[in-house]
């Protein structure tokens, strides 16, 4: 059961993780195909359980994000101080492709900036993901700097009305 709200987009449902979400999760980050952009190796059980079913909160919150009520990935914003943080996300490889991602981007950055107020998000995707890198931009990152393999991307809210995030958002 997930105690805390959901964030809700036109096409996804982001969830926050919780230990019941461990066997799913630990599933999913054991698979190379799933961590091919997330540090390439596969994570074990442990840090699986240390990481991404909020045990970290609340300096990093843990989603999953659901489509049609079915768990298709893993996102999870961070704080980088009162107005800025971070995102990350990673959807199962089936999953790809058919605007889940775009959306729960777009989910995650109306709740950050809408609710929570930041005016700064950025992601980090591998400058080599290109699905990844358009589903943030389609979210209105742009980008602000490359190292080779990273690339960073921002948002920056320019007002209100940017990402007005009615009650029925949340919960």
């Amino acid at each position: 059961m997930h105690m805390r709200p959901a964030i809700k987009g036109t096409l996804s449902r982001l969830v926050p993780t919780s230990e019941g979400d461990l066997d799913l999760l630990a599933g999913w980050f054991a698979d190379p195909d799933f961590v091919e952009h997330w540090g390439r190796v596969p994570v074990s059980r442990e840090e699986v359980a240390a990481k991404y079913v909020g045990r970290r909160r609340p300096q990093v919150e843990s989603f999953l994000v659901l489509a049609q009520e079915v768990p298709v990935g893993y996102a999870q914003y961070w704080c980088a101080g009162a107005v800025e943080g971070g995102l990350d996300m990673v959807l199962v490889s089936w999953a790809r492709g058919r605007g889940w991602g775009p959306d729960a981007a777009h989910a995650l950055v109306s709740h950050v900036c809408g609710t929570l107020r930041w005016e700064r998000v950025t992601v980090d995707p591998a400058a080599t993901n290109v699905r990844a890198v358009r589903a943030w931009e389609k979210a209105g990152f742009r980008r602000v700097s490359s190292d080779g393999e990273s690339l960073l991307l921002e948002y920056r809210p320019t007002g209100d009305a940017d990402f007005p995030v009615p009650p029925q958002a949340l919960g």
